[in-house]
């Protein structure tokens, strides 16, 4: 039973109605379910003659999202008042203006739709929107509001939120045996029935690293600390290991699989200095520990087993609070 209700997608439909243009973003430092479920977006629109523009303040960091860069542009052209009044603005993966970075454009005022799975996601004052915080993936809550509205995807469309998917569920090993998992799986196989190759899928976002993630990789294992009785490790990128290194083709999701596969670890933490005075952070974590929790503590969110923080501070001042919270909790 698809989590999507009739009068949900009569919602989408209704606001995709009544405005002539729009405007699709996701959240800032993009990932592959923020560019598939904006895609996803893009083609709804495009089925139903509406004119959009895809926006992204970046930066594209993975490789397997570089080839979409292309598509999505970082400032607005000028919207007078009733151009404006005209526009739908349509958020996707994200909830909050603040999380979307730094376009050239003030989207304050502008009615306002929202497509989110993030657990500790509102809908802010005055917009309209779905926010289903056990769906693993906004690219399959996309998929479902296509279907509901349209029908079958078109294999390229199929094949972009697959990737979306896997990307946000580590190519399916972070579901369970819930009913909601047991829907991703058959919205998934929906999907290869379209066209999406599994295979393909998987290693374009598996293969073709740079050298110089393999070489940072080696540099956070070995600086990897234990805490609380080996329950959380917590590791962290210099400012030095960036200028060394680049920002190229990043790659968290092979650090935490091996930070999480450690006997006894229960949650991962991995810290970068950013600026002199701004950090952000990943959050990972296996069964009940809720990482949202102790991200939510530093200004940050997202979902229970995987969250993220932009905040101010250093690392080494940073780790002792960020212990504390774990602490609590586990």
């Amino acid at each position: 039973m698809s989590i999507i209700t009739q009068e949900d997608s009569s919602r989408l439909k209704s606001f995709i109605d009544s405005h002539n243009a729009f405007l699709i973003i996701g959240h800032k430092e993009p990932d592959g379910d923020c560019i598939a479920s904006c895609l996803g977006i893009a083609a709804i629109l495009k089925h139903f003659n509406k004119p959009y523009t895809l926006l992204s303040a970046g930066p594209f960091k993975r490789h397997e999202i570089i080839r979409y860069e292309k598509l999505f542009q970082d400032s607005v052209d000028f919207l007078d008042e009733n151009d404006r009044k005209a526009t739908g603005l349509i958020i996707t993966d994200c909830s909050e203006l603040s999380r979307l970075g730094d376009i050239d454009f003030d989207f304050k005022g502008l009615d306002t739709f929202i497509i989110d799975h993030h657990k500790t996601s509102d809908l802010p004052p005055g917009a309209q929107g779905y926010i289903n915080g056990s769906a693993p993936a906004a690219a399959y809550l996309i998929q479902l509001f296509y279907e509901s509205l349209i029908g079958p995807l078109p294999k390229d469309l199929a094949e972009i939120i697959f990737f979306g998917i896997c990307t946000d569920t580590g190519f399916f090993r972070f579901l369970n045996s819930s009913e909601i998992s047991t829907d991703v799986f058959n919205a998934s196989a929906r999907l290869t029935s379209y066209g999406a190759d599994p295979r393909q899928i998987y290693n374009d976002i598996n293969n073709g690293k740079p050298w110089s993630t393999r070489k940072l990789l080696g540099q956070l294992l070995s600086r990897a600390e234990r805490h609380l009785n080996g329950k959380l490790i917590i590791t962290w990128e210099t400012m030095d290991d960036t200028h060394k290194l680049g920002t190229e083709g990043r790659d968290s999701d092979a650090l935490y699989q091996l930070l999480l596969s450690t006997k006894d670890v229960k949650a991962a933490v991995f810290l970068r200095q950013d600026t002199q005075t701004t950090c952000t952070g990943g959050f990972r974590s296996k069964d009940d520990v809720d990482v949202s929790a102790v991200a939510a503590k530093f200004g940050g969110g997202g979902h229970k087993n995987a969250s993220g923080m932009s905040t101010e501070g250093r690392i080494e001042t940073l780790i002792p609070s960020i212990v504390k919270e774990f602490a609590r909790i586990m």
